[in-house]
């Protein structure tokens, strides 16, 4: 049994189990959040497409939810350390159910403007930066093993992301597009409840005064900053995620689906899935010394993936490769997920994972944004085998760097 700080009278007090009533309130919360997320794009392309509206509208939806969470995350963060990441949390699920009640019952009615579908994904955008910041900062408040939560969630998340898409479609054909928005509002309203009803511990920085939104905002980079491992992997990660992974996803669903059909490269995204079901089960059982270089190692499992693709190879052993992949990126994500949330101070952790945040995801999707442009030039096996270069070269540096290679298990 773990145990904690001992008591005064020199006991030591015991610590709650993974299993506790808070985590428990949180699997579920996270579990019906990523169910409900992987609906979404199936809802829009159903619901857009289906009226007849052009394929780009469904790209410019999902565009738009993308612009403000990028845009606020970093304010999120602010809010999450000022206000308390819980309260943060229920605000932005209230705010992404009402805004998705609204799209499920325009969808239901018929053909709802486009600048309303707009409109009501970036209020989706908003809530989504207001949530993110505060999901690294409640782990370590509810379990006495940071690395086994994240484990946990890691696999729940793989699971619950082949179930929402899978769900989505059944629903849209059986019942149409609303369904399927009213069935995500409901994923919102269960999280806002299972978060209402937690009872994490205080944060050190709770209750504490603080100054105006632009002094937290330098407070958080001068945290940042002081923290080579830190803004170092962060720093890599820009430049891996414009140059090899943003590019990835796209591309591997135009090779697949080119070439074997769409049903193959759902099938590939399931067996992804269940990889990172495996990856999350493997950062669950071990434990390293070095957790980031004990992940950068895994990360040599993307390349392998790449080359595979670029290799032409049969469907058989691109479902290694895909396999392979989610294994890899899951466990790495773990092991970089337990870092930050252990060896940074909790009163700034919202305003540092919103930096990671907002970093990654704007270059992901600048990467895949300019996939389509670079691979016409280049070719896409091409513009795969330099991705694969790049990885392995990513590997090299983080393991290069001796403030990550040596940063030690908290």
């Amino acid at each position: 049994m773990l145990t904690g700080p001992a008591r005064p009278d020199g006991v030591a007090a015991e610590r709650p189990g993974l299993w506790n009533g808070n985590f428990r309130l949180f699997f579920v919360a996270r579990a019906v959040a990523v169910f409900g997320d992987g609906m979404v794009p199936v809802a829009l392309a159903a619901g857009l497409l289906g009226e007849g509206r052009p394929a780009s509208s469904v790209g410019y939806a999902l565009g738009a939810w993308m612009g403000p969470f990028a845009l606020l995350v970093l304010f999120g963060g602010v809010l999450a350390d000022r206000y308390t990441a819980r309260r943060m949390m229920i605000i932005a699920d209230v705010l992404r159910l009402a805004g998705t009640a609204v799209l499920a019952a325009l969808f239901a009615v018929g053909s709802p403007p486009l600048w309303s579908v707009y409109v009501l994904s970036a209020v989706g955008g908003v809530g989504a930066a207001l949530f993110q910041p505060g999901v690294a900062s409640t782990i370590p408040r509810i379990s006495a093993d940071v690395q086994q939560a994240n484990a946990v969630l890691r696999v729940c998340e793989a699971l619950m992301t082949m179930a929402g898409p899978a769900f989505a479609g059944l629903v849209v054909a059986v019942w149409g597009a609303g369904a399927v928005f009213g069935a995500n509002a409901a994923t919102f309203a269960v999280s806002a409840v299972c978060l209402a009803l937690m009872r994490p511990a205080p944060a050190p920085g709770d209750g504490v005064q603080r100054g105006s939104m632009a002094a937290e905002l330098v407070g958080g980079w001068r945290e940042f900053r002081a923290r080579s491992w830190l803004w170092g992997v962060i720093a890599i990660w820009t430049v891996y995620g414009l140059t090899a992974l943003g590019p990835l996803l796209p591309l591997t669903a135009a090779l697949v689906t080119g070439e074997h059909g769409s049903a193959t490269y759902g099938v590939l995204m399931a067996v992804n899935g269940a990889g990172s079901a495996v990856g999350g089960l493997l950062a669950l059982r071990t434990r390293p010394r070095r957790p980031l270089a004990a992940g950068a190692l895994a990360l040599l499992g993307v390349p392998v993936n790449s080359v595979l693709l670029a290799a032409d190879a049969s469907v058989s052993v691109l479902a290694v490769g895909q396999f392979v992949l989610g294994t890899a990126f899951a466990y790495w994500l773990v092991m970089w997920s337990t870092s930050v949330q252990t060896h940074v101070p909790q009163e700034a952790l919202n305003r540092l994972h919103a930096y990671d945040v907002a970093g990654s995801l704007l270059m992901l999707a600048a990467g895949r944004a300019l996939a389509g442009p670079v691979a016409e030039l280049w070719g896409t096996r091409h513009v795969l085998l330099a991705g694969a270069v790049i990885g392995a070269a990513v590997v090299g540096v983080l393991l290069a760097a001796p403030s990550i290679r040596e940063l030690p298990r908290a």
